[in-house]
């Protein structure tokens, strides 16, 4: 007996399934990025298992990392936006300004964990609504950033159990148990 759902596909169709690399977001991506989905009960049932494990993994990592200042040489730019240029012998020079940064370096074992959640996990583009169809407003959310950030420290003293399965009803079509997956 097989140690997971088949799902009725083949190993190749139902790896891409649940990351669904046909759409942009995947159900796990789309479980951590909104909270909740609809989706068949055994689709639900695969999508607990790494959607736990992933929140898990991020609680265990959540504080391994430190902070460092660095120096970065930033473009100076005018009043639209554009860099800012002065002739250094009879050429024109972009000018850059030295700016101090504090960044989280991450420990070897936070770097290999954010490296396992890239494995099911998908940046999202997220369109601000006054902005709908423009692409220049458009920013990617980096969702083991969310995980580490946002998700972790929120069940960091519970020991398991981050979703909720709740049954919807049958399919209308093929009867199929509906379900609603949810983070806890």
């Amino acid at each position: 007996m097989a140690g997971y759902r088949k799902l009725g596909r083949t190993s190749s169709q139902r790896k891409a399934l649940l990351r669904n690399q046909v759409t942009k977001r995947n159900q796990v991506t789309n479980l951590l990025y909104n909270g909740k989905i609809v989706t068949t009960e055994s689709k639900a049932k695969e999508i607990r298992g790494i959607a736990e494990g992933m929140i898990a993994l991020a609680v265990k990592e959540r504080d391994n990392f430190e902070t460092v200042t660095v120096t970065a040489k930033v473009a100076r730019k005018d009043k639209e936006g554009n860099r800012v240029k002065e002739v250094v012998n009879g050429k024109k020079v972009t000018v850059f300004d030295d700016v101090q940064k504090t960044i989280k370096k991450d420990s070897s074992t936070r770097l290999h964990a954010r490296k396992q959640m890239m494995k099911y996990l998908y940046p999202i583009t997220e369109v601000p609504t006054e902005n709908a169809g423009k692409k220049r407003n458009t920013k990617e959310i980096n969702l083991s950033d969310k995980l580490f950030d946002e998700i972790a420290p929120k069940y960091a003293n519970r020991n398991g159990g981050y979703t909720r399965i709740v049954k919807i009803g049958p399919r209308k079509g093929d009867a199929a148990m509906e379900v609603l997956i949810e983070l806890v």
